[in-house]
């Protein structure tokens, strides 16, 4: 079970640090954003960031071996950088709407599941 929060954790991680992230590069898309300087930028991002954070630390604290969890330092990153690129490509795809993915962006989404495979199989 703490597994799955934690990864459910660092799913909804994701979502805030996508946003954080990338999410400004929308704002030319919206009348009262767009015409917003870096600084209220990084500030806008920043608080942001603050939600990725309260969500991915109890993910790793959870989901961590020493604690109690079933991961180890490796796995739990290896999970973060898998769900990282999930999340991402679906916000991009399905709500910012700017970029189609390609034959290459799967080929590699595949090899970053063929890494998450070596690094949980147990040689």
């Amino acid at each position: 079970m703490k597994g799955t929060y934690s990864i459910l954790l660092l799913i909804l991680s994701n979502i805030f640090m996508t946003l954080a992230w990338y999410g400004h590069l929308q704002f030319k898309n919206i009348t009262a954003l767009k015409s917003l300087g870096l600084i209220s930028v990084i500030l806008i991002s920043w608080g942001l960031a603050f939600f990725e954070y309260i969500f991915q630390v109890p993910a790793n604290k959870i989901g961590y071996r020493d604690n109690g969890g079933p991961f180890s330092l490796f796995e739990l990153k290896t999970i973060q950088e898998a769900v990282s690129l999930t999340v991402f490509a679906f916000i991009t795809i399905f709500v910012f709407k700017t970029e189609k993915m390609a034959w290459n962006h799967l080929v590699g989404f595949l090899l970053i599941i063929l890494a998450v495979f070596f690094v949980f199989k147990k040689w």
